[in-house]
């Protein structure tokens, strides 16, 4: 890491970046094809008057070199929140300097400070670098749970059905 690294919390006027460093994420994972995230959701949904996630940046100097979005959660067996990491990604011109790990530690000091009994991320089964250094920094893989996505149409489907005792 160089002397002038940072993380901060993003701010509305870092959406470009953001956006940026996601298409880069989305070149990264192989995904390109279903980005569909703009400056101005980002806007709203980061920083609207009803914020639903957080986004940090790793800057070296005045240029950012990765960040991470998180949300918060809630543990029902915890009876505590927690933080959901949705997104860690730090450019490959920069990775196994340590940005990767500062994120970390700094999105795990905020979780402590909120008092979050977990955090939990996904990482894509191919990914061995990233599963590799999750381990190192003491994560445990979760292998008896399977992800389960709904999107677009089927969000649609299921919310246009009817409860039982629902009039028509």
């Amino acid at each position: 890491m160089g002397r002038e690294f940072r993380i901060r919390h993003a701010v509305a006027g870092d959406v470009p970046v953001l956006l940026e460093l996601i298409r880069g994420l989305a070149e990264y994972e192989r995904v390109l094809d279903h980005l569909s995230a703009t400056e101005e959701g980002l806007q709203m949904h980061l920083f609207g008057a009803q914020p639903v996630a957080e986004a940090v940046l790793a800057e070296e100097g005045a240029s950012a070199v990765g960040f991470a979005v998180f949300f918060q959660s809630f543990s029902t067996f915890l009876g505590r929140p927690g933080l959901y990491l949705e997104d860690l990604f730090v450019r490959p011109g920069h990775r196994g300097r340590g940005y990767g790990k500062a994120l970390m530690v700094f999105v795990a000091r905020l979780a402590r400070a909120r008092g979050c009994g977990r955090l939990e991320w996904s990482v894509l089964d191919w990914n061995t670098p990233a599963r590799d250094f999750y381990l190192t920094l003491g994560a445990q893989p979760l292998e008896e749970w399977i992800g389960q996505r709904m999107t677009g149409e089927a969000i649609a489907r299921l919310a246009g059905q009817r409860l039982p005792g629902e009039e028509p």
